[in-house]
């Protein structure tokens, strides 16, 4: 009898210590996989307004039983994707990252400087110019960097996206391998810069062609299409659609076709399985590369861009944007049964965000007398170098306008005895009589002066002196840029800094969190939790809320 006891009591204890007093399992000391998502331009207000049609698996199973922070937003001005991932990955701003919008102007060379382009680097296993990447131009350490210097580099970081900004960025610089999607072919590639061929789990995946499989089908809506309240009509004057067809449903074998017996694979990642397709590339990673197997703990970045490339031909509020949503929401639940499957989610960190919301086309807040319109730079940026024409004789005086940054032409300016700070003082006058333009500050002033609060201090976040313009414009809420040139605004739209922002499984709370915290206090918050120094220049905060 004393026997049995004595056996009930172990059996007890080793049940207690395993699972917990609640029947819950205990999650070990650190994660042994962090999953890092990215959904590419994803509003907050998505979460609410689509709520109700979501399934218990995705959105609402990490929004209700994890950390689910209603009020992140980015503190700077310039939120380009490459800015975001940046921030993301660094737990820091512009200011110190470098990673100032998706493209600068380098003055020494006379070049446009694409934030991750890689001249010295070649594509591996895509066509010509699809992988010259790197993250050279990040200048500060990622999450995942520090993780991989703390465990002597027996961490793994991998980074999946179909855009390459993502991948590479969140990656970082000692990535164990960073994958993306060649358009033309619509296969998965990578750069010199993290191996000399691809691994073979990589090739067979692209040979299994998914892709053919994709756009082989008839995008209809997930649900009955009178379902979908929470979206304009379909028939909607704000879209230009996929080569023209702005309505359900989609016949994607014929919309792909290049009218030569070949196929626009482009076409799939302006579509729902583009995600899908990213889904299953990040699952056979984690497979074929054993993350969340060592003894330390691994790290993948899984970036969701569909719904960014959908944006250029379809509205925020659309049905297709909300079809996208749900059947993300669908594949995110797949991903999540995944992992616990595999793993147990106590044994795996997940947070989810966005590297920025898209903004709501100005014609439909207009139509309902909600101030907003379009800031047509090419115009505008025509007009003041008229202007500067006039006043300081006819030059190159404007080199290059991109995100809301005037660069001027130093040499000019420096060789015609000029002022460079009465120069930007002109410009700054100049555009902020423009509609549109809210404020105009110029460089010098952003170099001598410290602001610690409101607009000027959110442009002072943004500003790296060696990659931004002259003089930053701030535009009037509601506004967003564009420009006359091609068949559609969509595609310049600007963004918004208030995305959603949700960590879940591991040791995570469950725990709604009201007051204002940031995308760039992930990366401090998990370094914390792991016990691993920040990254350089981290600038953002530890969440004391989101851990038991």
């Amino acid at each position: 009898m004393m026997m049995r006891l004595r056996t009930l009591f172990f059996l007890s204890v080793l049940i207690t210590g395993t699972f917990g007093v609640s029947g819950q399992k205990i999650p070990p000391q650190k994660p042994k996989l962090i999953v890092g998502i990215t959904i590419s331009g994803m509003q907050y207000d998505y979460l609410s307004v689509y709520w109700d049609k979501f399934s218990d698996g995705g959105f609402r199973k990490m929004a209700t039983n994890g950390a689910n922070c209603k009020n992140a937003r980015y503190n700077y001005l310039i939120t380009d994707p490459s800015v975001g991932f940046a921030s993301i990955a660094t737990g820091t701003r512009p200011s110190e990252h470098g990673i100032v919008s998706d493209y600068w102007y380098h003055r020494l060379s006379n070049e446009i400087v694409n934030s991750i382009e890689d001249k010295e680097q070649t594509t591996i296993g895509g066509s010509y110019g699809s992988g010259t990447y790197s993250p050279w131009a990040l200048h500060s350490r990622t999450l995942s960097d520090q993780m991989r210097v703390k465990s002597r580099f027996k961490s793994r970081s991998i980074g999946i996206s179909m855009d390459p900004k993502a991948a590479v960025l969140m990656a970082g610089h000692t990535a164990s391998g960073a994958y993306w999607l060649d358009p033309e072919h619509a296969s998965w590639v990578t750069s010199s810069f993290y191996m000399d061929s691809l691994p073979g789990w990589v090739n067979e995946f692209n040979e299994k062609n998914y892709r053919d499989l994709y756009l082989e089908r008839h995008w209809e809506t997930l649900r009955p299409i009178a379902e979908y309240g929470e979206s304009m009509l379909d028939n909607n004057p704000y879209e230009t659609g996929i080569n023209g067809q702005i309505t359900f449903p989609y016949d994607l074998a014929r919309i792909s076709s290049d009218g030569s017996g070949g196929r626009d694979y482009s076409v799939l990642m302006t579509t729902p399985w583009g995600n899908t397709y990213t889904k299953d590339m990040a699952i056979a990673a984690i497979v074929n590369e054993e993350l969340g197997r060592h003894e330390v703990t691994d790290m993948i970045h899984i970036g969701f861009n569909a719904t960014k490339y959908l944006a250029n031909h379809y509205s925020t509020w659309s049905v297709e944007t909300q079809d996208t949503y749900l059947r993300l929401d669908e594949d995110i639940a797949h991903l999540l049964e995944f992992l616990d499957e595999q793993f147990g989610m106590e044994n795996v960190l997940v947070y989810l965000t966005a590297e920025n919301a898209l903004a709501v086309d100005p014609n439909y807040l207009a139509e309902s007398r909600i101030p907003s319109d379009f800031f047509n730079y090419r115009t505008t940026i025509s007009l003041l170098r008229s202007y500067l024409n006039a006043i300081y004789g006819r030059g190159e005086w404007v080199t290059f306008y991109y995100a809301q940054q005037i660069y001027l032409n130093h040499q000019l300016i420096e060789d015609s005895n000029l002022s460079l700070e009465d120069v930007q003082d002109r410009v700054a006058r100049f555009m902020v009589q423009m509609n549109g333009v809210s404020n105009a500050l110029q460089a010098y002033v952003l170099q001598q002066n410290y602001f610690t609060d409101g607009v000027l201090n959110r442009i002072q976040n943004s500003y790296y002196q060696k990659r931004s313009g002259d003089v930053i414009l701030y535009l009037t809420p509601g506004w967003v840029e564009h420009s006359n040139v091609g068949g559609g605004v969509f595609e310049e739209f600007k963004y918004t800094p208030h995305v959603p922002l949700i960590f879940y499984g591991w040791k995570i709370n469950r725990v709604t969190i009201p007051y204002r915290v940031s995308p760039t206090d992930i990366a401090p918050s998990i370094a914390s939790f792991m016990e691993i120094s920040m990254p350089d220049n981290a600038t953002g905060v530890v969440i004391p809320e989101l851990v038991k």
